[in-house]
């Protein structure tokens, strides 16, 4: 198949069937062989019902509902698991991203060679204090951080080779970072599209300014996690093996003290118990990190969302 649409949604009734028509008319003038996978996030509205009138009789329309409220990230990655299609496109289902832009996203995957597309809104509809400011600084922050070129990071309109979404797992809040997470798994060939931003149609915005504190708290996670999490040592081992050495000399020079110099009290100098806690620390750090370095060579279980129904998908996939 060409193309596997994944779209995350949470109550967002009013929209879904003008984006599905939307999706279908785009598709089938472009002679493309698709399927669209809605992943409802435990809405509490009609999507559901929604999903599951506009699957009945078509083979295109595929759905995951599940049990409550996980977040994007969750959504995405179970959508990936199931996505058939040779270039995996993910959108908003708020109709605020144009499914017009699917087939130039398919074509600079295909022609390009391109392991991710991302969409870049240059010119947004967002109230400007509440997420056009704080977007752009956030941006800012992530291309200095991660040396990247992409100027939208939280774009939800991308475009990706199907080898990407299947050797990739996104989590927590890491759905902002997925070209971040796809490059530290090898695939850099990551490019950038200009597309079209429209002004939200119906209902309101999920998503307020706590994001943008999550989501530096996720920058500081994942750029921890891209350059560490194979060699936890190499950062734990290094900060422990230097507090202790800063400890160890101290202490060294207090004990001459004492020693070769009369009157010298060495437990009365604040400098003894600096030292003190410099070592103890240094210990506990490299511990730390030998004991990240066993857990990192184990793996862990993963996590296993409740899903509550599935529409025209094997249940062995989820």
């Amino acid at each position: 198949m060409d193309i596997s649409v994944v779209i995350p949604l949470y109550n967002e009734e009013e929209s879904l069937t003008e984006l599905n028509d939307w999706i279908f008319r785009v598709m089938k003038s472009n002679h493309f062989s698709f399927e669209i996978i809605y992943i409802d996030d435990g809405s509490s509205d009609g999507s559901w019902q929604i999903i599951k009138k506009m699957s009945e009789g078509s083979q295109y329309v595929k759905g995951i509902r599940f049990r409550r409220n996980y977040g994007k990230s969750a959504a995405l990655n179970e959508g990936f698991k199931i996505a058939g299609g040779n270039v995996v496109i993910t959108m908003d289902s708020d109709l605020q991203d144009s499914p017009d832009e699917i087939p130039g996203l398919y074509k600079m995957i295909n022609e390009e060679n391109l392991d991710i597309v991302s969409g870049w809104k240059k010119k947004r509809y967002d109230s400007t204090i509440a997420k056009n400011i704080p977007s752009k600084f956030f941006n800012w922050t992530s291309r200095k951080l991660f040396k990247s070129k992409l100027h939208d990071m939280n774009c939800g309109l991308k475009a990706y080779k199907h080898d990407v979404v299947k050797n990739i797992e996104v989590y927590g809040e890491m759905h902002r970072y997925i070209p971040i997470i796809a490059k530290a798994a090898g695939f850099s060939r990551i490019d950038e599209k200009v597309v079209v931003h429209q002004k939200r149609k119906y209902g309101v915005t999920k998503f307020g300014l706590d994001r943008f504190i999550k989501g530096y708290l996720d920058l500081i996670s994942i750029n921890f996690v891209s350059r560490f999490s194979q060699r936890p040592m190499h950062f734990f081992g290094s900060l422990g093996t230097m507090l202790f050495l800063i400890g160890f000399v101290i202490a060294s020079y207090l004990a001459y003290a004492k020693f070769f110099m009369a009157g010298y009290r060495m437990t009365e100098r604040p400098l003894f118990y600096f030292g003190l806690l410099s070592m103890i620390l240094g210990v506990q750090l490299f511990l730390t990190g030998f004991l990240a370095e066993m857990i990192s060579r184990i793996s862990r279980e993963k996590t296993k969302y409740q899903v509550r129904e599935v529409l025209n998908i094997d249940k062995e996939l989820i």
